[in-house]
């Protein structure tokens, strides 16, 4: 099983038809759930939120995100300086970032009335038995509005 987190950049395509999004390179493997997040105010930041043993996968399906994970190092008291990994997700864009278990999370919509697909590795039940909330405040100054992408 993987420990980084990883993206896997799929395919746009544009014609006079219309256009088509997939990520071929994705396989399924390992998802037991879908949810999706609707973000109607880029007031609003979502998380941290952390998982020991759950893997999740995020796409945005409407919009733009800010996609914040971080590997936490003890999950009752962690570091104040561990740096966390940042993705811009957008529509325009067709890409998923995996996260391994052992990360928390954190997003922001960049744009009004945003929509994110997750896909997670655990039944409901087993999510709410391995969930860790921290401050928005912490690993990242959500108030600026140009968070430095993952490179």
């Amino acid at each position: 099983m993987e420990d980084k987190v990883r993206v896997i950049e799929g395919e746009v395509y544009r014609d006079e038809r219309g256009v088509i999004t997939s990520l071929n390179d994705f396989h399924l493997e390992g998802a037991n759930r879908i949810y999706f997040i609707h973000h109607p105010d880029t007031s609003v930041v979502r998380g941290w939120h952390g998982h020991r043993w759950e893997r999740k996968w995020f796409y945005c399906v409407k919009g733009t995100f800010d996609l914040a994970v971080v590997k936490i190092d003890d999950w009752f008291n962690p570091s104040a300086d561990l740096v966390p990994e940042v993705f811009h997700l957008t529509e325009e864009r067709s890409r998923i970032v995996c996260v391994p278990p052992g990360y928390a999370n954190c997003l922001r919509t960049v744009t009004p009335d945003s929509t994110m697909m997750v896909l997670s590795g655990v039944v409901l039940p087993d999510a709410y038995a391995d969930s860790w909330r921290y401050p928005t405040e912490m690993w990242i100054d959500w108030a600026r509005k140009d968070i430095d992408e993952k490179k």
